[in-house]
């Protein structure tokens, strides 16, 4: 926990879940608290994984950490998500916790992770089931076993299949994710050593439009903030878009044109949306413009 405190990552989360023994679990509650409170996490988004609803430890992991971390945390991770109503009953019960903390409604956000078939048969469903919800994951590893794969690849590349087989998985949770204004977050990459095969798996997400990556060793953080960040040329490029796309239609001379040419390419609102993004993106990197 200490060393996550002072990674490069935008957000943190703090595991109660696969990463403790089950012997271990109570008493990792007050570690994460202690941690919360204690540690100078700067501007990360702050969360703890919680254990699912299959298990006993659920609504005491939400009572003691929410109900004693104080206001830096910032979402609770609820695992294994099969259905709607499982979000719908973590909201309520972090109503009653944020009553009793003193926290302000709905201070605590959620993100939901599909780790199942029949998560994944109701993501929509899910994604839609609380204003609560932030983020959307995809969780490779437990899916491949929900779904009986006998390779133990967990989401990695498999020789025999002829194509990418978590295509359909990937894409299903974006739609899921975006129709309801989510983040869109790709699960781990188990290889820690294998730096090349991280970047690979990475660009395959980050290409269809996921927001980023799991990290789950401080090596991957670097790859990660590089591919998900657009490049200079790129956010230079989409500055201009913007620019262009303004001037051309607000420009004070009446110009209502819903499409422009920008260079030998029409532009229009919706690259505007798509390169207003790249620049959103590039900023939350630290880029700044190329000077004229």
């Amino acid at each position: 926990m200490g060393k996550a405190a002072g990674l490069g990552a935008d957000m943190v989360f703090l595991d109660l879940e696969d990463a403790v023994a089950p012997l271990e679990k109570e008493g990792a509650r007050a570690k994460a608290v202690d941690a919360i409170k204690n540690l100078d996490w700067g501007d990360k988004v702050l969360c703890v994984r919680i254990n699912s609803w299959d298990t006993k430890w659920t609504v005491f992991d939400v009572i003691e950490v929410v109900g004693n971390a104080g206001l830096r945390l910032d979402e609770v991770m609820l695992p294994k998500v099969d259905t709607a109503a499982q979000v719908v009953a973590l909201d309520l019960l972090l109503n009653q916790v944020e009553i009793r903390a003193g926290l302000a409604p709905g201070h605590i956000g959620i993100e939901a992770q599909i780790e199942t078939a029949r998560g994944l048969i109701n993501v929509e469903e899910i994604c839609a089931a609380s204003p609560r919800l932030e983020t959307v994951i995809l969780g490779p590893v437990d899916f491949s076993a929900s779904m009986g794969m006998p390779s133990l690849a967990g989401g990695l590349a498999i020789a025999e299949y002829p194509g990418d087989y978590f295509h359909y998985v990937f894409m299903k949770i974006l739609m899921a994710g975006r129709a309801n204004g989510l983040q869109v977050i790709d699960g781990p990459y188990v290889k820690i050593q294998d730096l090349d095969g991280f970047r690979e798996y990475s660009r395959r997400t980050q290409i269809l439009g996921y927001d980023g990556k799991w990290a789950i060793h401080p090596s991957q953080v670097p790859i990660l903030n590089e591919m998900f960040a657009p490049s200079q040329a790129q956010f230079d490029r989409a500055r201009a878009v913007v620019d262009a796309y303004k001037e051309a239609t607000d420009g004070g001379q009446g110009d209502r044109r819903g499409a422009v040419m920008f260079g030998d390419e029409m532009i229009d609102e919706a690259s505007r949306k798509v390169a207003a993004r790249v620049v959103a993106l590039g900023e939350r990197a630290g880029l700044t413009p190329t000077p004229a």
